[in-house]
């Protein structure tokens, strides 16, 4: 059964910086990102979507520059829950939020960097103008995809995490870890 693939890979005139494509976002966080259109998904609501069905995976066919986001975004996913699993007493939403968003802004590897963990598979950026771009994209869509993770979690009210989602703290899509 092969894994799931990004929609976006079929949008015309997609920015790419490196091979890594740019997709619109809804965000009210500053930064580069382009503004999606608010009554369609984005990147993160299909990251969110397609999580837990592909951290399944050990191989990904990568078939566009939207999934290399994808890819990126979802092993993000499996740092923040690794992140909340491993806290000493269960989080509130308030301490998780905090925790997550502080990981979010956290110094990370772009493509192209020593110690990002899937050089092979993606092409480094151009110039350095557009390696600091694709920074604050990173930083924009890990920051929108922290809070949106973090209304994921806690939706059902308990004030506890989903036990659902955190079960997929342990396992690692393509065995890949962004290290943050």
């Amino acid at each position: 059964m092969p894994a799931y693939h990004s929609a976006f890979n079929e949008e015309p005139d997609v920015r790419q910086v490196g091979n890594m494509g740019i997709l619109p976002i809804r965000t009210r966080i500053r930064g580069p990102a382009p503004i999606a259109d608010p009554s369609q998904p984005d990147i993160i609501d299909e990251t969110l979507d397609l999580f837990r069905a592909n951290s399944l995976f050990r191989n990904f066919e990568i078939k566009g520059p939207a999934d290399r986001t994808l890819i990126v975004l979802i092993l993000f996913i499996s740092d923040c829950l690794a992140k909340l699993g491993s806290a000493r007493t269960v989080p509130t939403q308030i301490e998780a939020s905090k925790s997550l968003n502080t990981l979010s802004v956290e110094s990370f590897p772009v493509p192209g960097d020593a110690h990002f963990p899937l050089n092979s598979h993606y092409s480094p950026p151009a110039s350095r103008a557009d390696a600091e771009y694709l920074r604050q994209y990173m930083t924009q869509t890990r920051q929108e995809l922290a809070a949106r993770l973090v209304e994921k979690l806690y939706a059902d009210g308990t004030g506890k995490p989903s036990k659902w989602w955190m079960s997929f703290q342990k396992r690692r899509f393509m065995n890949r870890s962004l290290g943050s």
